[in-house]
Order: C-alpha cells, then sequence, then structure tokens
C-alpha cells in the first residue's frame, strides 16, 4: 500500500512538472506528452537498470500511465491549474516527485535486500532520473547541478531506510515531507553547498 501510494504520488507530480515545463516551452500537445511521460517513469527506469530489475516491469503500472495521461491532458486543456506552483519551471511539483520517489526508490532497494548503498543510489536516481532526462530534453540545465541543494536531499531517504530505521507508512510519509520542505526551502532561501573554483 505504501509503494502504491508513493508511486502514485510521485508520477502524477513528476507528470504535472513534465507538462509545466513542455509549456513554457510551448511544445505541442505531443510534446507534453512525451516530456510528461519521460519525467513521471524515466527515474523508475534508470533505477531498475541500476539494481538489476527488468525494465520491462515499467510496462505493468498500466494503471498509473492512464492516471499520468488524464492529468497531462487535463493540466494541457485547463493550464492554469499548473500555475500555482508556488514557484516558477516546475520547482513545486518537482519538489514534491523528489520527495515521494526518493523514498520509493529506497524502499525498493531495501526490500530487495540490497546493501545501503545500493539504497542511497536508488532513491537518488529514482528521485531525480526523471527531472534529468526532461530537463536535458527541454534544452535545460538539469535542476540537479543547479546551485540550490537538489539531488543531496535523497541522502535522506537513501539513509534512513537503507539502515532500516524509518519503514513504516507514517514514518515514510514524514521523510518525503521533510525531502520536498528542505528541497523547497533550499530554492527559496537559495541554500548552497560549498564550491570552489579552480584559479
Amino acid at each position: 500500500m505504501v509503494w502504491e501510494v508513493l508511486n502514485g504520488i510521485g508520477t502524477i507530480a513528476f507528470a504535472l512538472s513534465g507538462v509545466l515545463v513542455a509549456m513554457e516551452e510551448r511544445y505541442d500537445l505531443m510534446g507534453v506528452y512525451i516530456l510528461g511521460f519521460i519525467t513521471a517513469f524515466g527515474g523508475g527506469a534508470v533505477r531498475n537498470l541500476l539494481i538489476g530489475v527488468p525494465v520491462s516491469t515499467l510496462w505493468d503500472q498500466g494503471t498509473l500511465f492512464t492516471v499520468a495521461f488524464l492529468v497531462m491532458t487535463v493540466a494541457f486543456v485547463f493550464p492554469r491549474i499548473v500555475r500555482w506552483t508556488l514557484l516558477r519551471r516546475g520547482v513545486f511539483f518537482d519538489a514534491i516527485g523528489l520527495g515521494a520517489f526518493s523514498v520509493q526508490g529506497a524502499l525498493y532497494a531495501y526490500s530487495m535486500g540490497h546493501p545501503i548503498s545500493a539504497c542511497i543510489a536508488a532513491a537518488a536516481l529514482t528521485g531525480t532520473g526523471g527531472g534529468m532526462i526532461r530537463d536535458i530534453l527541454a534544452g535545460r540545465k538539469p535542476l540537479f547541478l543547479q546551485k540550490e541543494i537538489y539531488i543531496a536531499w535523497t541522502l535522506i531517504p537513501g539513509i534512513v531506510v537503507g539502515l532500516g530505521w524509518l519503514t513504516g507508512p507514517f514514518e515514510l510519509l514524514i521523510i518525503v515531507l521533510i525531502v520536498v520542505a528542505l528541497r523547497l526551502c533550499s530554492v527559496y532561501y537559495k541554500w548552497q553547498l560549498p564550491n570552489r573554483a579552480i584559479e
């Protein structure tokens, strides 16, 4: 049940993120669908390749494909629905997808008995993979390469879930909300990790 909820939340959020970016770039309807589907399911495909799960398992998610299609269609017909995102360039929906999918990725790897390193990698790739592909296709600098902290937040579910500390339904929801809140705060307050240039 937890798996399905996280999957649903992440899929809807990333589908809307893809739609918003596509409409900002003035893509046609087909471009909206392509960008939305890739954003919603790209991270799961990358994760599956990493931890040894057949990519073909993605095609077993018929219900989620239908939900994503309906959400993208409604958002395209009624674009004002996705304009209340608080932040531009799909950051709000992307943050929700980051939180839900990073927790889901860590939980997936943990349930398969993989070590914590795999849980961290699965959390990072599931949470950022779809958005990375979306930004590349849209000709944008990927969000995880922006100055504001992004991919580092996936370490939280990767470590906490990977070590088996918090794996209950309510606990996982709290982790999702923490990642979402931290990601939005990092954009709003412009939090950055230390960096250094070679002179």
